[in-house]
């Protein structure tokens, strides 16, 4: 199966600054894409495939950063990994939903 036909959500090439923390440090990030189901991140955290982080980022507009406890790597590139978000409440899931939605509007790309 593709990575095409595995992606289940709408996926945007949104640059959000993050905050990631593996262990006992947070260190900075930047998404390249993103979606409700998960981001890229440009970032030099050292994971692996099946490791567990926190994700935070800091969405335009928002006062506080949206935060994510439970990200799971799902592959690891030169200086890029994807995560999958796990158990994300219904108000990130929204916020991120209208992010996408903005992004897309402003591309001229939205979906009908």
């Amino acid at each position: 199966m593709s990575n095409v036909e595995r992606r289940i959500h709408r996926r945007a090439p949104v640059q959000v600054q993050g905050f990631l923390s593996g262990n006992s440090h947070e260190i900075e990030a930047v998404t390249l894409d993103l979606s409700v189901g998960g981001a890229r991140f440009e970032c030099d955290l050292e994971v692996y495939p099946g490791k567990v982080i926190r994700v935070r980022l800091a969405l335009p507009g928002a006062v506080e950063p949206l935060s994510i406890e439970a990200a799971r790597v799902q592959w690891v590139g030169e200086d890029t990994f994807g995560v999958s978000f796990q158990n994300v409440r219904s108000a990130e899931l929204d916020e991120l939903e209208q992010l996408i939605d903005e992004y897309e509007e402003a591309e001229g790309t939205g979906h009908a």
